[in-house]
């Protein structure tokens, strides 16, 4: 059975999510990976990714293209990377930005400072039997997770991957790199 995917398109890595996730579903004929912009394009979707770019920017898209409501009710998994874990998480330390109510913890946006402080480790993840190759770019990290959220990993930081019933956040970018191991943990735990 085919696993349908959306891909919120409205800024920032969208194409990398895209190619990461058909080449994790490569194996499962039917399935389906596509951009969404609108809150139609939620309609009938397994799981949704909300990818990193400028989380004030793409809260602001949101709340432009009236998919505040949509997103916050989706009824599938959520796999959400660097500011899309500041959107899906349900408090966060800067005003500006919205969030979607859909993971308790506490985000710290730009945790690791500017742009020249981001770096890449080998990470253990709860889960995984090696490490994983963590790439953090301007990255949050969690600062306090709330009830029903496991941390899969954590650094010196705070909390950089957590999963909440079929949602799962990384404050890194899984789908950069070409190791899918994160992805299809994710699909995995989707049940379809």
């Amino acid at each position: 059975m085919g696993v349908k995917v959306g891909v919120l398109a409205l800024q920032g890595d969208v194409a990398e999510h895209i190619a990461a996730f058909r080449e994790a579903l490569a194996d499962r004929p039917g399935s389906l990976v596509a951009p969404v912009r609108k809150a139609a394009g939620l309609a009938d979707l397994d799981a949704l990714a909300i990818p990193g770019g400028e989380s004030t920017t793409i809260s602001r898209l949101i709340g432009k293209n009236g998919m505040y409501e949509p997103l916050a009710g989706f009824g599938g998994g959520v796999f959400a990377t660097c500011a899309g874990m500041v959107l899906a998480a349900d408090r966060v330390d800067d005003p500006r930005v919205r969030t979607l109510n859909l993971i308790p913890m506490h985000v710290a946006r730009n945790a690791f400072g500017r742009q020249v402080d981001s770096r890449e480790v080998y990470l253990d993840v709860a889960g995984l039997v090696d490490p994983f190759r963590a790439v953090f770019i301007r990255a949050p990290v969690a600062t306090e997770v709330g009830p029903g959220t496991e941390v899969l990993a954590r650094i010196p930081e705070g909390v950089v991957a957590v999963r909440s019933a079929r949602h799962m956040a990384f404050a890194f970018h899984p789908e950069l790199g070409g190791d899918l191991r994160l992805h299809r943990m994710f699909l995995e735990g989707l049940g379809v």
